[in-house]
């Protein structure tokens, strides 16, 4: 059985023996080589340009703008051949009414019930009969804050990087391991979530009305603001930090599929600890499932600003990353071995005792 000890040790001694070939990244198998080169810069850049445009009006949680949006990633879900996963086809849905924080729900009493908000979900079926009944959950928030007519001379907060960025990697990422002529053994749910901005919302709302067991889910990988790389801390090219870095295997195997692919995936002194219960990776990770979020920049100069613009955005290190983040959803939809908390570590000890429960320990 592989281990991911194991897997570690096999990745690490491919680095080493990439390093010893005057530093250039590994040749892969044709299998991984073929997925990682098929994820496009200009694809991203096309799908953003519309998602955080003016015509979305900022994807505010509920808006006509949000509603548009997970049409068309429903749209592309579809193009990609995913099979629908939702009580409506590619949407969960919900009754924003019902669901709010208690201080947005009084601003919606006089709208017409239902109110519905919607999760996009898609599966990509895996190959392997047993398998395939496991499940890779990888995520990202369409929604950002909407119209804000008291914030300046433009009141669109168009949201590109927060976290249009995290959707169109889904959308991309669910298109190229749905075009390999070989599926990964587990299945992979894409999924991109509402409400984000009010409280983690639409992420909680699946943890409540999962689509498929939580108990049969290995992992979540959750994309947010990987498109920016002009970090107040200084560029973040070529790099993307994990929100609990130390707490599970699967911040492994990123390391490792990072140092395959030329990207550093690392752990932020402060905040890879300080958001990770503040991201959307946070719903699946209470119930015991491995989650973890990926992030470029922190913290940027238009973070949760108007000037948050598909134009800034660095789109081919945006795939570098991707490419990184595929051969790691790659490398757990194959082994047979699911991925584990850190026992070791304290600050994942409240996970470890959830994932037991889940396994009926």
């Amino acid at each position: 059985m592989i281990t991911y000890r194991t897997l570690r040790v096999a990745l690490l001694s491919a680095a080493l023996v990439v390093g010893t070939a005057q530093a250039k990244e590994p040749s892969l198998p044709p299998e991984q080589a073929s997925l990682l080169s098929s994820i496009s810069a200009d694809a991203m850049r096309g799908h953003l340009s519309f998602l955080a445009s003016d015509a979305l009006e900022g994807r505010g949680t509920p808006s006509r703008g949000l509603d548009i949006a997970a049409e068309y990633i429903a749209s592309q879900f579809r193009a990609a051949g995913l099979e629908p996963l939702g009580d409506d086809g590619y949407f969960q849905t919900a009754d924003w009414r019902k669901i709010a924080p208690e201080k947005e729900r009084a601003k919606f009493a006089d709208a017409p019930e239902p109110l519905t908000v919607r999760n996009v979900v898609g599966v990509l079926r895996g190959s392997d009969p047993a398998l395939s009944k496991t499940y890779i959950l990888v995520t990202a928030h369409y929604d950002h804050l909407g119209i804000r007519k008291d914030k300046g001379d433009d009141p669109i907060f168009n949201g590109a990087n927060d976290d249009g960025s995290g959707t169109v990697s889904v959308i991309e990422l669910a298109r190229a391991f749905a075009a390999q002529k070989e599926r990964p053994k587990r299945s992979i749910v894409f999924m991109t979530v509402f409400g984000e901005e009010h409280g983690l919302v639409g992420s909680r709302y699946y943890g409540a009305h999962p689509l498929v067991p939580v108990a049969d889910t290995v992992a979540n990988i959750n994309l947010e603001q990987i498109g920016r790389t002009d970090d107040s801390e200084g560029p973040q090219v070529r790099a993307a930090a994990i929100t609990g870095a130390d707490y599970s295997e699967v911040a492994d195997v990123l390391r490792k599929a990072g140092e395959l692919t030329g990207i550093r995936m690392t752990k932020h002194p402060v905040n890879s600890d300080r958001y990770f219960a503040f991201s959307d990776n946070q719903a699946l990770a209470d119930l015991g499932v491995p989650a973890h979020t990926i992030s470029v920049a922190y913290d940027y100069p238009d973070y949760h600003g108007a000037a948050d613009t598909w134009d800034k955005i660095d789109y081919p290190n945006m795939a570098a990353v991707d490419r990184t983040v595929a051969l790691a959803i790659w490398t757990i939809a194959n082994n047979p071995t699911a991925p584990r908390w850190n026992d070791k570590n304290p600050k994942a000890a409240k996970y470890v005792e959830a994932a037991k429960k889940l396994r009926g320990e």
